[in-house]
C-alpha cells in the first residue's frame, strides 16, 4: 500500500541547495550589535543561526509570509525544517511536562513525514502549520516557564570522549540533571548516531511517565536529525536528556515507583531469557485477548514467553498495534490516541537499534505500556467495551465510497469505522485511496499537534499490519481522524497566499 506519491521528486526539491548558505543573501542586513552572540543562550550552528533567529523573532502574524517570501527566493525546505526544530529546542522547555506546549518540538517530525507523503501542491502546509504552532508554544513558554531558553553548557565540566559514555550512563541512572547535561555534550561530540540512538532508545522507553512522550521525543529527535544534519545534534540531545529525566518529585533511582517497575522487570527478563517449548497460538488474537485484562507485568511476561517460543516480532507488534487501536475505539481521547503514537515511536526504535537485547526490551516495554494506558484511561471517564476483532461492515449490501467514510467521521466515529469496513471489503485495493484522503483532510483541517502526530503514526504503522488485519486497524484509526465536514484550518489560506 504505497502512500508516498512522487516522493523522489519531492526529496530532490526539498534538499536542493541543502548545506548551501546562498539563502542568507536574502536575509536583511544585520548590524554588528545584532550579530553579537548572546552569552545567555546556547549558540547554534553558524550556518543556521540567522534563520533560527528569524523564526524566533518574527511576530506570529507575519512569520508565514516572511518565510514564504524567502522560499520564493530559493530558501530550501531542509533549512526551514532545521530552523523550526532548533528554534523549538532552544525556546521551549520540555519540562515540567514532556507534552503540552512542547508538542511544538515533538510534532516536527510528524509534520515532515506528512509533507513527504502528501499531495504535491499541499506539501508545505504541514511545515507552515508547525511554524505557526511554534509561535503559539513560544508565547506559552514565555508565561508558563518564565521565558526559558536553553543556556550554554558549562564547558569546564564536559567529559572527554573516553569518559563521556560512562558519565552519561551514570547520570541517567542516577537521574542527575546537571551531570547528564554536561555528559551528553561530550557524548554528542564523540559518539556515532547509532551509538547515541542505542542509549537514548533505552532511556526513552524505561518509564511510563507522560504517557509515552519520552519515547516519542527520542524518535522525533533522531528522525529529524537524520534529515537536517547531525551538526545540529548537541542542543537537540541536551533537550532530550533533560526531558528523559522528568519525574514527579521522588528520585526514581532511590525508590520503587509504579511507572518504573515494568521497565526494571522487563530488563531482568531480557537478561535471563531462555528458549522455551510449546506450540504458538495465533499471536495477534492471543495478544488482543490478553490486553483486555492483563497487568503491565503480565503483558511483559506474556510477550517474553512468546518470544522465547520463537514468535516472530512482527506478529507480536501486529497484536500490540491492534490492541492500541482497540483502546482508542473504547475511549477516543488524549490517552487513547497516545497508545498509537507511543507504540509507533517504540516500533521505530525496535526497527532501528542494533543490539538484540535493546530490541527485546523495547518489545516488552511496548507490551507493558498498553495496560498502563488502559488504566490511565479510567481516570478520564467511561471506557467502552468495543472489540476490534468484532468490528464489521456497516451494511453487507450497500456500496460506500471514501467520501461516505469521511463524511460520517464528522458525525459518528463508530459508524464511520463500519462504513470503512464496508468500503474496504468491496474494494480490496482501496486502502491507498482511504489513507490518501485521510492525509489530505489533515492537511486542510488539522489544527492540533495530535492531528499530525496521530495520522502520521497510524498511516505509517498500517504498512506493517498484515492484510488480514489491516482493514480493521485503518477503520479503528478513524476514531481520531478529521471528517470532511470539519471546517478548514485558517492557516490553509495564509499558507497558499504566502507561497503564491
Amino acid at each position: 500500500m504505497s502512500v508516498t506519491p512522487d516522493r523522489r521528486g519531492f526529496l530532490a526539491a526539498s534538499t536542493a541547495g541543502a548545506g548551501s548558505l546562498a539563502f542568507l543573501n536574502q536575509l536583511p542586513r544585520v548590524s554588528a550589535a545584532e550579530a553579537k552572540p548572546d552569552s545567555k543562550i546556547v549558540r547554534l550552528d553558524s550556518g543556521i543561526e540567522q534563520l533560527v533567529r528569524l523564526v524566533e523573532e518574527t511576530p506570529r502574524d507575519k512569520l508565514l509570509e516572511e518565510v514564504g517570501s524567502r522560499i520564493k527566493k530559493g530558501l530550501a525546505y531542509r533549512d526551514v525544517l532545521a530552523a523550526l526544530f532548533l528554534a523549538g529546542v532552544r525556546n521551549i522547555q520540555p519540562r515540567p511536562q514532556v507534552g503540552f506546549k512542547f508538542h511544538a518540538v515533538m510534532a516536527v517530525n510528524a509534520a515532515h513525514q506528512a509533507s513527504l507523503a502528501g499531495p504535491d501542491r499541499e506539501r508545505w502546509l504541514p511545515l507552515f502549520w508547525a511554524l505557526d504552532n511554534f509561535k503559539s508554544a513560544q508565547a506559552i513558554n514565555a508565561t508558563e516557564s518564565a521565558g526559558w531558553r536553553m543556556k550554554p553548557v558549562d564547558e569546564a565540566k564536559v567529559p572527554p570522549p573516553s569518559k563521556a559514555r560512562a558519565a552519561y550512563i551514570a547520570a541517567m541512572d542516577n537521574w542527575d540533571v546537571d551531570a547528564a547535561d554536561t555528559a551528553v555534550v561530550g557524548l554528542a561530540r564523540s559518539a556515532t548516531p547509532g551509538e547515541l540512538f542505542e542509549l537514548f532508545a533505552r532511556y526513552g522507553s524505561r518509564d511510563f511517565r507522560d504517557i509515552g512522550h519520552k519515547a516519542i521525543f527520542v524518535a522525533c529527535s533522531f528522525r529529524t536529525l537524520d534529515v537536517i544534519g547531525w551538526q545540529h545534534s548537541e542542543p537537540v540531545l541536551r533537550s532530550l536528556a533533560y526531558a528523559l529525566q522528568k519525574h514527579d518529585g521522588k528520585n526514581p533511582a532511590k525508590d520503587d515507583l509504579e511507572q518504573d517497575r515494568p521497565g526494571r522487570k522487563n530488563a531482568e527478563r531480557v537478561r535471563t531469557a531462555a528458549a522455551a517449548q510449546g506450540a504458538l497460538p495465533e499471536i495477534p488474537r492471543e495478544l488482543l485477548t490478553a490486553l483486555r485484562a492483563a497487568s503491565a507485568d503480565e503483558m511483559g511476561a506474556k510477550v517474553a514467553e512468546l518470544t522465547a517460543k520463537g514468535a516472530a516480532p512482527r506478529a507480536i507488534w501486529e497484536g500490540l498495534f491492534l490492541g492500541a487501536g482497540e483502546l482508542l475505539m473504547r475511549q477516543p481521547g488524549i490517552i487513547g490516541l497516545h497508545t498509537l503514537t507511543a507504540l509507533n515511536a517504540l516500533h521505530y526504535a525496535h526497527q532501528t537499534v542494533a543490539a538484540d537485547d535493546t530490541r527485546k526490551l523495547l518489545l516488552l516495554q511496548a507490551a507493558s505500556f498498553l495496560p498502563m494506558f488502559r488504566e490511565a484511561m479510567k481516570t478520564r471517564g467511561k471506557v467502552g467495551d468495543a472489540k476490534i476483532d468484532e468490528l464489521g461492515p456497516r451494511d453487507e449490501k450497500a456500496l460506500f465510497g471514501v467520501g461516505d467514510v469521511y463524511k460520517e467521521v464528522s458525525k459518528n466515529k463508530e459508524t464511520a469505522a463500519r462504513t470503512a469496513m464496508s468500503y474496504l471489503k468491496a474494494n480490496p485495493d482501496g486502502a491507498k485511496e482511504l489513507t490518501d484522503e485521510g492525509r489530505r483532510l489533515i492537511f486542510m483541517k488539522g489544527t492540533d499537534a495530535h492531528d499530525y502526530k496521530f495520522s502520521t503514526a497510524v498511516l505509517e504503522d498500517a504498512e506493517v499490519i498484515s492484510p488480514a488485519w489491516r482493514d480493521r486497524f485503518l477503520a479503528a484509526s478513524l476514531f481520531w481522524m478529521k471528517g470532511s465536514e470539519t471546517p478548514d484550518s485558517p492557516l490553509v489560506k495564509r499558507t497558499h497566499a504566502a507561497l503564491a
